[in-house]
């Protein structure tokens, strides 16, 4: 047989092996970063020969029908109320903007007045009609349960993939950054969390906490536990329960998750326990620098020795008032090294010759160029991921959200100083700027932390889609679910234990009482007639 045959057979081979170890994955996304992380694992997914379907709502914010990706995407029918309300999807826009608005004062006291709790309520009937929007539409259903997919891939923020799964009858594995004290996590998928070393998120604690600090510590778990929700919960258990035909509530639903994929790592979290279908894949979209535009490569090279700060607020500002832009400014005219700064706004009057600003940059590629020195962040979960993977020591300007906690751990690690975003003066960046450029320990630091990162025996993005590969094969991954689903509250605290264990002793005491009580007694009286005689 000649030796093209021999390849051609060969290549055949690996053509239906390939194809028989490829899956369908069905994807309940959410916007905005989440969208992005999890698109970096859906990419990876198509790389691999899976077919991925993304089920969406007409008007999104991120996730594109119509971009050219690999992507499959089923736009499904809306109700008029949901159309209304994702005209140019201007409720989400108009979320955001909300939290955005949200006074920073509030941290570290997070979601204490009743306008935050309103912005959630609000988010939570904006998702509930999108989950209405598919799990009622029977055609939609018949249509996803002949396509036979294998796996709904889901964030855990955005409820509704779990109740698509049960009437699929197929797996579900989440992606997650947290929810507001780790509620989701704790309860409905049973992770341990000891409120003495483990911070409630958006407290900006950490696991080395005071007397004071672990009181608060202990105030904001009581207060997430029965107060604080981020949806309205018994409206969402009454609507499984319809949708199903059988009484369920949305956290049992969602306990039946086979894999958490959380989006963090040990440079970036705390040491705590968790569980066997947890798995850490943070910073899975980090890449090696690519070259920079030319006309950008010429402002960095002429930086010389000084090198380069990057700065940027993230997506989702886009401009500032002119009175902090021109405190922002006035502070980085005032240093030697050139500032690339994202900032679609007006001008600053304050504007140095070294700063230029762009619509838009290719932050992971400058955060890899050998001449940054420091990073000003937002503290967005992807941007102080990609100053990790590239070591570069961080200046947190955080404004709402999980911001605030995530440059607190930062500067619990060393690799970041914080400003606070209302309250900034001029002098205050600056110093934050020398502070993080001069100081070497900061660099040293983040070079740590970034070392850790890569010294993991898979990388973060492998990790992921190999859970995700794993629970295609195996149908599921039951035998990392922890018992703790199959207990009540009071079973699962021992409580039945403990007051059965009380039981015996208080038996046993009384036992002991009553003994002692009656052979006092009759030895008294043997005594009395004893002296009689």
């Amino acid at each position: 047989m000649s030796v093209k045959w021999v390849s051609a057979l060969l290549l055949l081979q690996l053509c239906l092996f390939s194809c028989g170890s490829c899956g369908k994955v069905l994807v309940w996304p959410m916007e905005y970063s989440h969208w992005l992380n999890m698109k970096a694992i859906l990419d990876e997914l198509i790389e691999k020969g899976h077919e991925v379907t993304v089920l969406t709502p007409a008007a999104t914010v991120l996730v594109d029908p119509n971009n050219s990706s690999a992507l499959h995407f089923e736009v499904f029918p809306s109700s008029r109320l949901l159309k209304q309300n994702c005209e140019s999807a201007v409720l989400n826009k108009e979320l955001v903007k909300r939290l955005k608005e949200a006074r920073y004062d509030v941290f570290p006291v997070p979601f204490t007045n009743e306008d935050m709790q309103a912005v959630f309520f609000e988010f939570s009937n904006f998702t509930k009609q999108i989950c209405e929007s598919v799990v009622l539409n029977k055609k939609l259903i018949k249509t996803l349960k002949e396509a036979k997919y294998e796996v709904v891939f889901s964030d855990a923020l955005s409820p509704g993939g779990e109740l698509l799964a049960e009437l699929l009858e197929i797996p579900i594995i989440y992606t997650l950054r947290f929810t507001a004290g780790n509620t989701y996590e704790k309860y409905c998928a049973g992770l341990p969390s000891p409120p003495s070393y483990v911070p409630v998120v958006l407290t900006e604690l950490t696991d080395k906490m005071t007397f004071v600090e672990r009181v608060k510590n202990m105030a904001f778990t009581l207060y997430f536990d029965f107060w604080f929700q981020s949806f309205d919960v018994k409206d969402w258990n009454q609507f499984y329960t319809d949708v199903l035909g059988r009484p369920t509530t949305l956290c049992e639903t969602m306990g039946k998750a086979e894999m958490w994929l959380i989006r963090t790592y040990w440079d970036f979290e705390f040491p705590r326990p968790y569980l066997p279908n947890f798995e850490f894949v943070g910073g899975l979209h980090c890449k090696p620098a690519k070259p920079l535009p030319e006309e950008m490569e010429k402002f960095v090279q002429s930086s010389g020795d000084h090198g380069i700060v990057v700065f940027s607020l993230g997506s989702m500002v886009k401009n500032l008032t002119d009175e902090k832009s021109n405190v922002i400014a006035a502070a980085l005219a005032q240093i030697p090294q050139k500032v690339l700064w994202r900032y679609k706004g007006k001008k600053p009057a304050t504007l140095g010759p070294n700063t230029k600003t762009y619509d838009w940059i290719p932050q992971n590629d400058l955060l890899g160029h050998p001449k940054t020195k420091a990073f000003i962040t937002h503290g967005g979960t992807n941007g102080i991921y990609e100053a990790i993977y590239h070591g570069i020591p961080m200046v947190g300007v955080p404004m709402f959200a999980d911001q605030p906690d995530n440059i607190a751990h930062m500067k619990a690690k060393g690799a970041a100083v914080e400003v606070n975003f209302n309250k900034m003066t001029t002098a205050d960046l600056l110093n934050a700027l020398k502070t993080v450029i001069n100081d070497p320990s900061y660099k040293e630091n983040a070079m740590r932390l970034s070392r850790i990162h890569h010294d993991q025996p898979v990388k973060p993005l492998d990790r992921a889609v190999f859970w995700i590969e794993f629970v295609m094969r195996h149908k599921g991954a039951k035998h990392l679910r922890p018992a703790a689903h199959d207990l009540t509250w009071y079973q699962y605290h021992s409580l039945d234990v403990i007051g059965f264990l009380l039981a015996c002793v208080a038996t046993v005491v009384f036992i002991v009482a009553k003994s002692c009580l009656f052979c006092c007694r009759k030895f008294g009286k043997t005594g009395k007639k004893q002296k009689r005689a």
